[in-house]
């Protein structure tokens, strides 16, 4: 279970860097729009932090790097482009449900830099053989 809840967790990451990097012009402007200084740097940055991190998840290979890289990714991400407060009517409620979405994901990515990936994962096997004891199953 563990391992398809990571899987879950991640798929927002990796399909979310995968099309940054499709929509590359398309999402720089955006980030342009909402006031980002230099756009394109902090897409490429996010590109790798919503790539590495969502493969790292996925895997469970350095989960909890992975999840911690994500978990500081979200918190600017979450407070400039979702900013409810600043805005009216359908939108302002639009961008609360994303924030609190956000939030929500920032709450699972939490548990797995606590609990780490649990198994199966490459952590686990790794874990197993560098302690002489067996893969937690």
């Amino acid at each position: 279970m563990l391992a398809f809840g990571r899987v879950l967790l991640s798929l927002i990451f990796v399909l979310g860097g995968v099309s940054k990097v499709v929509g590359f012009a398309a999402t720089t402007e955006l980030l342009r729009v909402e006031g980002v200084p230099t756009p394109a740097l902090f897409l490429a940055l996010a590109i790798v932090a919503e790539l590495a991190g969502g493969l790292s998840l996925m895997t469970g290979s350095f989960a909890r790097l992975g999840a911690l890289v994500l978990v500081l990714y979200l918190i600017p991400v979450t407070l400039i482009m979702h900013d409810f407060w600043n805005l009216g009517g359908l939108e302002r409620q639009m961008q609360l449900v994303n924030f609190l979405k956000n939030l929500s994901v920032m709450g699972g990515l939490l548990m797995v830099v606590g609990a780490g990936a649990g198994a199966p994962s490459v952590d686990n096997r790794v874990q197993g053989r560098i302690d002489g004891s067996p893969p937690i199953p």
